[in-house]
């Protein structure tokens, strides 16, 4: 499975940042039909407002991916100690180039596996975690690695797809992303992901727009 996944994200790194972004019209056309008009870029901004503007801590970014949507926060983040683990090398050098573009010097790539991250108990301040958990093989054993990461009151920022709130959207989860790899099934709903975040975080804000979630918890 981990190999299908490397495998389908290289297939799509070059029209992955227009996919994701709605940059094109063919791409406006499948978030209308499936996702009911949901907007990525407003998902990600929302969930990046977690995120201090004045940050000076240490940051985790599990999957960084291309870095389309945090290479601008990352710019105001100077301050800032950041780290972007993916498992996608593919997905890395794409990153990698809006870095250098934009002159942005203080993130740190790694290729990893979420599932068996390489960093110490409690090194991060935040773990960001965006469109990932869709795709995680292992949902729990990401959870887990995120926790054990994460420092004693650190925040736990996520955003990414849900089940049970768009038939269409299920569907192509189903019977498309998680054929090609994009997805792994099986995938959490709502209420599976509360049941896996209250025994452990305090959630302090928790939004579902169309299939799409959005939350900041509180390592207890």
């Amino acid at each position: 499975m981990s190999e299908k996944i490397k495998t389908s994200y290289r297939a799509s790194k070059n029209i992955y940042d227009d996919f994701i972004t709605q940059g094109a019209w063919w791409s406006r056309l499948y978030f209308k039909f499936f996702w009911g008009g949901v907007d990525d870029n407003e998902i990600a901004r929302r969930t990046l407002n977690y995120i201090p503007d004045d940050f000076k801590g240490r940051l985790l970014d599990v999957p960084i991916g291309t870095a389309v949507f945090t290479w601008k926060k990352y710019q105001q983040l100077k301050d800032a100690d950041i780290t972007g683990l993916d498992y996608s090398e593919d997905m890395l050098s794409v990153a990698e180039k809006y870095f250098q573009e934009h002159a942005i010097t203080h993130v740190k790539m790694q290729q990893g596996d979420v599932g068996n991250m390489p960093f110490a108990d409690g090194s991060f301040d935040i773990v960001l975690s965006m469109n990932g958990f869709h795709v995680f093989p292992d949902k729990g054993r990401a959870f887990s690695e995120m926790h054990r990461v994460l420092r004693k009151c650190g925040k736990l920022v996520a955003c990414f797809y849900i089940k049970g709130k768009s038939a269409r959207a299920d569907w192509l989860a189903r019977n498309v992303m998680a054929r090609k790899g994009w997805f792994t099934l099986p995938i959490d709903g709502e209420d599976d992901l509360r049941r896996r975040l209250t025994p452990c975080y305090r959630i302090e804000d928790f939004h579902v727009e169309g299939s799409m979630l959005y939350f900041c918890a509180t390592k207890k």
